[in-house]
């Protein structure tokens, strides 16, 4: 199983971005998909999230501007910013909690390889 993220750069504050994280190799169930982002000198936190059933959650400081959606079919996360700020400059990782194929897996996490934004006043 593998997630490839893609989508970061470097914008001005007021701007948007958007990315996108595609998960590949056997999967037998993926189940919650999310962002997280990491700023330097900073525990990683969570941006938001989308449950299988299409519940999302968001941290407070990005409702209202992000918005997180996944496409089942694809097996794709995105995450659409909008009106960023200079706060928002960090490394985003995206965050799939899955069964890949195969009788002795279980449920687990994996991590996309994280993609840098970066937002300029």
């Amino acid at each position: 199983v593998q997630l490839q993220a893609s989508g970061g750069g470097l914008v001005q504050a007021g701007g948007s971005l958007r990315l996108s994280c595609a998960v590949s190799g056997s999967i037998f169930s993926i189940y919650n998909m999310g962002w997280y982002r990491q700023a330097p000198g900073d525990q990683r936190e969570l941006v938001a999230s989308v449950t299988s059933g299409g519940n999302t959650n968001y941290a407070d400081s990005v409702k209202g501007r992000f918005t997180i959606s996944r496409d089942t079919a694809k097996n794709t996360v995105s995450l659409q910013m909008n009106s960023l700020t200079t706060e928002d400059t960090a490394v985003y990782y995206c965050n799939v909690d899955l069964i890949a194929a195969g009788f002795w897996e279980r449920r687990r996490e994996y991590w996309g390889q994280g993609t840098q934004v970066t937002v300029s006043s």
